[in-house]
């Protein structure tokens, strides 16, 4: 069984659509045991990670995470899910996250690097994903793919051998994060069309054991044609609402 943790904040239902279309069967639960028990975890999230931190603390959630990660559980964090994975968020001052990752989150800067020129925060829209090494997350996922982003911070962790893919806005961030069985993405993959259920898909085939990741097919809804290349940015009106993810 495939859970979605529901700590009070995060886009669960478009998660679980997204699962849906490649054939996940998917429970929604803010019970810690029913996280517990799971063979594969989601931690989705938007919102201030403040908010988060504290909500997965007050549930016992925090603690159960924990548990899933170090039982060796595929996890997938997505957008504020990611952030929350870090040692710490700048943020409304200094908050502690779950630490699995070291560093920290950090705000965009007002400004392009070495330029006056002002640079709009959210980073909200389509951009493409650089891959910087293999990770059964993206098999199939053609380089400089593009994805679906809302946030305002970005995760700046130490260890650069956890990062798989980056994506530039005025400064190059940590777009797939990568250890073990821990999976990250600061993107929307239910939001992001093919190439997004590809990710889903690549990860429920991992916990469900149907040849891992590298061998699975993608679904027929994983590669439907809207009459744009698969690779091609997407308009504004092909996704449906706007996210409060940080």
């Amino acid at each position: 069984m495939l859970a979605i943790v529901d700590y009070g904040r995060g886009n669960l239902w478009s998660v679980q659509n997204g699962f849906a279309q490649v054939g996940a069967e998917v429970q929604i639960s803010a019970d810690p045991d029913v996280i517990r028990s799971a063979d594969a975890v989601v931690f989705p999230g938007v919102g201030a990670f403040r908010d988060c931190m504290q909500n997965l603390v007050a549930s016992g959630l925090e603690q159960a995470l924990h548990e899933v990660i170090q039982a060796g559980k595929p996890v997938l964090a997505i957008c504020v899910g990611m952030q929350a994975l870090l040692s710490e968020s700048e943020e409304f001052g200094l908050t502690p996250g779950l630490g699995i990752f070291e560093g920290q989150v950090r705000r965009f800067p007002d400004t392009l690097p070495a330029s006056t020129t002002r640079l709009k925060v959210p980073h909200m829209g389509w951009n493409q994903l650089q891959q910087q090494r293999a990770c059964p997350l993206l098999a199939g996922i053609p380089d400089g793919t593009f994805a679906y982003f809302v946030h305002s911070y970005y995760a700046a962790p130490k260890d650069a051998a956890a990062v798989v893919a980056t994506t530039d806005y005025g400064v190059a961030f940590a777009s797939v994060l990568w250890r073990d069985n821990l999976y990250a993405t600061q993107f929307h993959p239910e939001k992001s069309q093919h190439w997004g259920l590809r990710i889903l898909q690549n990860f429920f085939c991992s916990e469900s054991g149907e040849g891992g990741p590298l061998n699975c097919a993608p679904s027929a809804d994983a590669v439907a044609g809207n009459g744009r290349p698969l690779n091609w940015p997407p308009s504004a009106h092909t996704v449906a609402g706007r996210s409060a993810c940080r």
